[in-house]
């Protein structure tokens, strides 16, 4: 089932919100329960702002400090119960989950409650022109696009069908294919050091290869018990998806997890962020089951664009296409080429600034 017309609208608006306040309280001597008092809290919070903290005490309890924690870390005390500042500068996107712990007479009560910190910034429309129209294999699975001394490399998948590819991409015929074991299902692909980098959607297990001649080199685990779906890089890290609002950031050697983003839009995470293409500073992501693209500030995970590739999935004409997937940026060009699972054209556009 396909939905468009909805990603489109949450993206651009950051509308779409389902989030619930959660509060939870817990305490390790009932003759003395504290509570948050949310009454200057709200449930959502931009990254510059300050979440004002302190403890509801309608007894008048004598309490002694209050240590503070966010998503288990510990974020500062104060004595008695004065008034906390949590400053919100440099938190991720997504929940903080709040604790407090009330130390009292010789004894100590837990107070809880959730927040969500969301994007600030306004997501731009933003628009391309089509510059040639290039045949796509209709067989070809798309899951990972990428170009690379001019070459273009195509990861495809299914079970049974999954390839990696070294393409013409005018004519849509391969260099270079080689199948990979039926067990897996391919997914994401990249280049970088002069390695070809090639995930697997549930297998826990991705390749590297010798770009010349496709030659796998070794297998590598993944950092976790994740899914694969998207991979690219920056001029030091790789950055992979999971099929969630992360993204990933990976040490090229290691393959160990540095650090991660939540994608957002206003409001809203965006789920199901799919291909990664590394265009000028920005990660650009094909959203699964979506005619978009979302353009994402990689040191945030906020969404600053998104592209509406609606009007290329009505150009493609044969009936077993499947949804949009496939960003490769030709730097020698300047221009992008977008494709999807099973599609019969390749287009190749210029983005609009």
């Amino acid at each position: 089932m396909k939905k468009h017309n909805l990603l489109k609208f949450t993206l651009l608006t950051g509308l779409t919100v389902a989030f619930s306040s959660v509060i939870i309280i817990s305490c390790t001597d009932e003759k003395k329960l504290f509570e948050l008092d949310l009454t200057d809290v709200k449930e959502q919070y931009k990254p510059d702002e300050t979440v004002p903290l302190i403890i509801a005490n309608p007894k008048n309890d004598a309490i002694d400090s209050v240590a503070y924690f966010a998503n288990g870390k510990r974020i500062g005390s104060v004595k008695g119960n004065s008034k906390f500042n949590f400053n919100l500068k440099g938190a991720k996107f997504g929940y903080q989950e709040l604790k407090a712990v009330v130390y009292t007479d010789g004894s100590n009560s837990e107070a809880t409650a959730r927040i969500e910190v969301i994007s600030g910034i306004k997501t731009e429309l933003v628009s391309f022109e089509i510059v040639n129209k290039y045949p796509h294999d209709t067989e070809s699975y798309t899951q990972g696009l990428e170009f690379y001394r001019d070459t273009l490399f195509e990861g495809t998948g299914q079970y049974g069908k999954s390839t990696l590819r070294k393409n013409n991409y005018k004519t849509g015929e391969a260099y270079i294919r080689i199948s990979l074991d039926g067990k897996y299902f391919g997914e994401g692909v990249t280049i970088f050091n002069n390695k070809v980098y090639q995930l697997t959607w549930k297998e826990g297990t991705g390749f590297i290869y010798n770009p010349d001649n496709l030659q796998k080199e070794k297998d590598f685990a993944y950092f976790k018990d994740v899914q694969g779906w998207g991979l690219t890089h920056d001029d030091k890290y790789l950055y992979m998806s999971d099929g969630s609002e992360k993204i990933y950031k990976l040490d090229p050697v290691t393959l160990k997890e540095v650090d991660y983003i939540n994608v957002y839009t206003g409001g809203t995470k965006v789920k199901s962020v799919n291909e990664l293409e590394w265009i000028d500073g920005k990660i650009y992501g094909n959203i699964y089951q979506e005619n978009a693209i979302a353009i994402i500030d990689p040191a945030t995970g906020a969404v600053e664009g998104v592209m509406d590739m609606s009007s290329l999935d009505k150009a493609v004409t044969n009936p077993g296409r499947d949804v949009l997937n496939g960003i490769a940026y030709n730097p020698k060009t300047g221009t992008v080429f977008v494709t999807g699972k099973d599609w019969d054209t390749m287009f190749e556009i210029r983005i609009k600034k």
